[in-house]
């Protein structure tokens, strides 16, 4: 249940030369503009649906840490954020996320995430949690240097039910740092993120039949995700970018006693279909790590900004 956070991740940083919005006129397309670094205008939406399908065989949970090979586990989660903008001044946005997630072990095939069947000792799904969120640019000279905080309220009643993990049930504080740097003559562009994420919660206890009533594994505990994206533009409207991601979940309070880090890389591309829509993939793989999973990620998502 601790591989589960498969994820998008990132690092702030600080860069001379051209902003984002001195080059928005030369830029034609979604893709190169609106970053999630980029605020919306007064009275536009932004919808984005998400899904990840990450699959394991091999972990680090062995003795002593040691990579071993494992049943197949695949976790499957789908997220749809929706933000508009609010402010006349075009520097403060408000949004809702969403999230459903599916989940298999013990050998089961990667797809069997898409059967939702909640069979009994390998699989569960459903709504896990929602998030009411604010996204602002607090530098007003840095235009793309935006923070988005949100707290995710957990819907599941139990993070474990017959051996099967679904998702915590800690209410999370999140704060997402992006920022973006386009390159003279728009070509490349460099888009970071550090993401910091507190975890509620008491501590895990169980009934007399092991079931855990109560709880969540990450409790009063703090998540730091950094990375990296460079996206290389033959087009305006294609892009193909590269990604390092790192997570360290930090354990100081937590009575369960659980940390974790793990790295990944990985690559994709974005294409822009329409004005109003467009699709991306990414694939990534855990290179390393502790207490974690050492699977891969499969990802595809649409976005519709009008």
């Amino acid at each position: 249940m601790k591989k589960l956070i498969a994820i998008l991740v990132l690092t702030a940083v600080t860069f001379t030369g051209y902003s984002q919005e001195d080059s928005e006129e030369n830029q034609g397309s979604v893709i190169q503009t609106y970053t999630p670094s980029k605020l919306l205008k007064k009275g536009q939406w932004d919808i984005k649906w998400f899904n990840n399908l990450y699959t394991e065989t091999k972990d680090l949970f062995g003795p002593n840490g040691d990579k071993q090979s494992i049943p197949r586990n695949t976790f499957f989660t789908s997220t749809v954020d929706v933000f508009t903008g609010v402010s006349d001044n075009n520097n403060f946005n408000v949004g809702l996320l969403l999230e459903f997630r599916s989940n298999v072990i013990g050998g089961r095939d990667a797809l069997d995430v898409f059967k939702f069947d909640g069979e009994a000792n390998s699989a569960r799904s459903g709504f896990t949690s929602f998030a009411p969120a604010i996204k602002f640019n607090p530098i007003k000279s840095i235009s793309n240097f935006t923070i988005q905080t949100a707290i995710h309220i957990p819907l599941v009643d139990n993070e474990v039910e017959n051996g099967v993990f679904l998702d915590q049930k800690g209410f999370t504080f999140q704060n997402r740092f992006f920022y973006d740097y386009s390159f003279e003559g728009g070509d490349w562009q460099l888009f970071t993120e550090l993401n910091t994420e507190y975890n509620f919660g008491k501590k895990v206890e169980r009934d007399t039949n092991g079931t855990q009533i109560e709880g969540s594994f990450a409790n009063n505990s703090f998540r730091l995700t950094p990375g990296v994206f460079l996206s290389y533009f033959p087009s305006s409207k294609f892009t193909i970018l590269g990604l390092v991601q790192h997570s360290q979940l930090i354990s100081s309070g937590n009575e369960n006693n659980f940390s974790q880090d793990f790295t990944a890389l990985g690559g994709g591309v974005k294409y822009q279909l329409t004005d109003v829509l467009n699709i991306e993939t990414l694939y990534t793989g855990f290179v390393r790590g502790n207490d974690t999973g050492l699977g891969q990620t499969f990802n595809i998502g649409l976005r519709a900004l009008f």
